[in-house]
């Protein structure tokens, strides 16, 4: 029977090339996390979702495997690993590990065999011959794309064949329709388990199972080829293949990333019943609010685009399923520049966090969204190093490609976590593997740890009270002021207890009107972002990126 705790919890996520430097060479490891967990679980959070640690040359900076059953050397070893988990399991924080395995490493050992057509690795990936033309030239077997710019088959000189790559070159896609490959993945999900992980977040899963023709895609002019392999035929076959033979020994949280899936077909997936492979799906709607297709192509932010995705999502799935909840992670831009503004920094942080965290699901938190760590400002495209950030936008002028970087890049995410005034933001006592936001003085945990209203202090605040507030759990959500351009309204209710969530997605002052049932001076007001929170005639102006919360 499933316990399913991960509805109660609030989880952290450490991407750790950028968290904490603990042994000073300039990279986050380990040994930087063993430092800071008495400070995670100062957050109030329940739990910690680590991004790739294993072994990698770290063309995707982790997300192209080279082993799976150990971690990298940058970040420590196993044992480090080890006395990680262990200290996390005493202070009550899970652990979640992110597990990539629609894809390896060119310099896996399984690719190094397979191109040589060593056996039994001859098929654990998915190779073709090259189609020839009339003019006897080698043309790769299908017109697919890239998800980082680019075609989607390199031609592989030592195997004299064309290998699939949904991501870059060096991350050629497993065979997952090559049974022995599934048995390679439950190994390895039943290495991290008896280690004592207590979950996985899995990268790019709907992707694992391919239209088997591999045909050509006309219909769109751009990502040819994704409607052949996102949610393909076997993935439920598969996600259900090792829930029952490894995740249903465990019970762990199993999370899956699914790009582009609608709540209706991640029904499929996160339904609660015992034999459903997943606990939670990360959607990609919250984040195009701001852009079409997941920061492909930027646009202004439009707030109605952001509450049709809260809406769809919290409609679509509540009481059947369960949400995952998020506006940060490690692929996107800090959210204050997205969909707020800096300027207003402190009320745009407090406000955006709430615009979540009380909605129905499990919220996740991304290291430096708890202090409000913004975008930083680049000089030069020689400022990134994001494979995906590189790959795109090449036939642009050099202007044009920075401004689109700043606005898109997952580098925006992935500046060093801000601990305090000291040099390089006191993530390293050396020079950092990348740049430090220049901001770091103002906006540091440091800082934040001695000021009260600080936006650190009130996440911790925001959290615990989401996790003492029943109606939060178990409340029916309604989405209020549906067609206001600058606010996003919401209410819970469990028949016992009201909540109701106002944010202000401007900084034009905007008249926020209560309704029925919701009168603001019987009303508690629980959290807020201003100090001074005057009514009148149960309503009130609202100023830059306020928020309040009421209790009734």
């Amino acid at each position: 029977m499933r316990t399913r705790c991960y509805k109660n919890m609030v989880f952290y996520q450490i991407w750790p090339r950028s968290f904490k430097d603990g042994n000073n060479d300039g990279i986050g490891d380990l040994y930087g996390v063993l430092e800071k967990l008495d400070y995670i679980k100062s957050l109030n959070v329940d739990g910690i979702w680590f991004s790739p640690l294993y072994p990698s040359p770290n063309v995707d900076f982790g997300y192209d495997v080279s082993n799976y059953c150990d971690i990298d050397p940058a970040y420590g070893d196993l044992d480090t690993f080890k006395e990680v988990l262990s200290k996390c399991h005493s202070l009550g924080l899970k652990v979640i590990m992110d597990l990539v395995i629609n894809h390896t490493s060119i310099e896996h050992e399984w690719f190094q065999k397979s191109r040589k057509k060593i056996q039994p690795y001859t098929d654990y990936y998915i190779w073709r011959p090259p189609v020839i033309n009339k003019k006897g030239e080698k043309k790769a077997p299908n017109n697919w794309d890239s998800n980082f710019s680019g075609k989607a088959w390199e031609y592989d000189e030592v195997r004299q064949e064309y290998y699939l790559h949904l991501f870059t070159k060096e991350q050629p896609d497993l065979n997952m329709d090559n049974p022995v490959v599934r048995i390679e993945v439950k190994k390895i999900m039943k290495f991290w388990l008896d280690l004592g992980v207590d979950g996985f977040r899995e990268d790019v899963i709907t992707f694992i199972s391919k239209n088997p023709k591999l045909p050509n895609d006309y219909l769109f002019p751009m990502s040819k080829g994704f409607r052949f392999y996102n949610n393909g035929p076997k993935l439920k076959d598969y996600l259900s293949e090792f829930y029952a033979d490894v995740l249903s020994q465990y019970d762990p949280v199993i999370i899956a990333e699914a790009p582009l899936l609608s709540p209706r077909k991640a029904l499929k997936y996160i339904k609660e019943t015992d034999d459903n492979p997943l606990d939670m799906v990360i959607n990609m709607d919250y984040m195009e609010a701001d852009c079409i297709i997941s920061d492909l192509l930027p646009t202004r932010f439009h707030l109605g685009k952001l509450k049709r995705a809260f809406t769809r999502w919290q409609n679509g799935v509540n009481k059947k399923g369960w949400n995952l909840l998020y506006l940060e992670n490690h692929d996107h831009p800090r959210s204050i520049n997205r969909y707020a503004d800096p300027f207003y920094h402190n009320q745009s942080a407090k406000m955006l966090v709430c615009s979540y965290i009380f909605q129905m699901g499990t919220p996740f938190i991304y290291m430096g969204q708890e202090i409000g760590m913004t975008n930083f400002k680049a000089n030069s495209i020689d400022d990134f190093v994001d494979c995906k950030t590189l790959n795109s936008k090449k036939n642009k002028s050099l202007k044009k490609r920075l401004k689109y970087y700043e606005k898109t890049s997952r580098d925006q995410a992935r500046t060093p976590m801000q601990w305090d005034r000291s040099d390089n933001a006191g993530f390293s006592s050396t020079t950092p593997w990348f740049h430090i936001n220049s901001n770091y003085k103002e906006i540091n945990v440091e800082n934040q740890e001695r000021n009260d209203g600080s936006v650190l202090n009130f996440y911790r605040k925001a959290i615990k009270l989401r996790k003492e507030l029943p109606v939060v759990l178990n409340g029916k959500y309604k989405e209020i002021k549906k067609f206001s351009p600058r606010i996003y309204a919401y209410t819970r209710n469990d028949g016992e207890h009201k909540l109701l969530v106002i944010c202000s997605f401007s900084k034009y002052k905007t008249k926020f009107k209560s309704i029925k049932g919701y009168n603001l001076n019987q009303g508690k007001l629980i959290l807020a972002n201003y100090s001074i929170n005057e009514t009148f005639k149960n309503s009130f102006i609202a100023r830059p990126y306020e928020l309040r919360v009421y209790l009734f």
